[in-house]
């Protein structure tokens, strides 16, 4: 692993996992979502993820969506801006790009391997639901696997990062998904410096286990040295503990909405911001310094600004 002078912070805004019954603060309107990504800049976060959503609460795909966000974003903030490419495992992969080569944004976010994943188990947990298409949306994924096979993470590639320059948060969500990194490395689809998010604690996926974070970075250093920051989160209650553990082993970490709903237990985190300024104490409790939008595009080797397409 390459270690950070400084440590990005991402905030995951919104994502697709989460429902409105789940938590009032979850931002789902295009004003929502642009208010929650400059509050979470302000408190220090480097790079804003994006996916979009209906005013409903329903994950959107829709260029026209998201031109009610990006821009507005950009406007009032020099963020780096990562849009999904993962969307939800709904919609086709033409949707799930959509966002993404519209705005050729300097990061995008890439899944590295077909899975289950599942979070139906959010049906357990909710008695009076806000809309009607939430229940069995969330049920859904008990039974419909989410497809990234080879051929569409070669697509991602050449078409946002040979055609557009958008280079990658490679989320991997099990070892076996830094070995599917791997062949693309060698393929020369993929170039370093580049950003492995570790995923931990995905129905599905590999474990909140600190053991696993551990053993993953320790894969990840043989496959690739020091030619890749590494960054990690886990779900749910999990959040802190591993964005803590990243930043102590030199990573980098990510926060959000997307990924936590809570702020302590038995908490809802009330924004994005607050789960920043949380990680952001702790890192800087730690001694490392926070890293700025342009700390992080010289360390991602990122195109800058001029080249998103506004």
């Amino acid at each position: 692993m390459r270690a950070a002078e400084q440590v990005v912070i991402s905030t995951a805004i919104t994502g697709s996992v989460n429902v409105p019954s789940q938590s009032d603060y979850l931002p789902l309107s295009a004003d929502e979502i642009v208010a929650s990504a400059l509050e979470a800049v302000e408190a220090g976060s480097a790079i804003i993820h994006l996916h979009a959503r209906h005013p409903d609460g329903r994950p959107a795909w829709e260029a026209e969506v998201y031109e009610e966000i990006v821009p507005r974003i950009l406007e009032q903030t020099d963020a780096v801006i990562n849009i999904t490419t993962g969307g939800s495992s709904a919609m086709t992969m033409d949707q799930r790009l959509a966002g993404a080569l519209r705005f050729a944004p300097e990061l995008a976010s890439l899944n590295m391997g077909s899975m289950n994943f599942v979070y139906s188990g959010i049906a357990d947990r909710i008695d009076d639901w806000k809309y009607d298409w939430e229940k069995q949306y969330v049920l859904n994924t008990y039974s419909h696997p989410f497809i990234n096979s080879f051929d569409r993470i070669e697509h991602t590639l050449r078409e946002l990062g040979e055609g557009l320059g958008t280079r990658f948060e490679f989320e991997c969500y099990d070892i076996g998904h830094l070995y599917s990194l791997a062949y693309f490395v060698d393929l020369g689809l993929v170039k370093p410096p580049f950003l492995i998010q570790g995923v931990f604690g995905i129905l599905g996926g590999i474990g909140a286990d600190h053991a696993n974070l551990t053993h993953m970075v320790a894969i990840a250093d043989k496959l690739f040295g020091d030619d890749y920051f590494f960054s990690a989160f886990a779900a749910g209650r999990h959040q802190m503990q591993f964005a803590t553990h990243s930043a102590w082993l030199g990573g980098n970490v990510r926060v959000g909405l997307e990924d936590s709903l809570w702020i302590g237990k038995g908490r809802l985190a009330t924004s994005n911001a607050e789960q920043v300024r949380k990680i952001r104490a702790v890192v800087e409790d730690l001694g490392r310094p926070i890293a700025t939008p342009d700390d992080a595009r010289r360390m991602l080797g990122l195109k800058g600004r001029a080249g998103v397409t506004l």
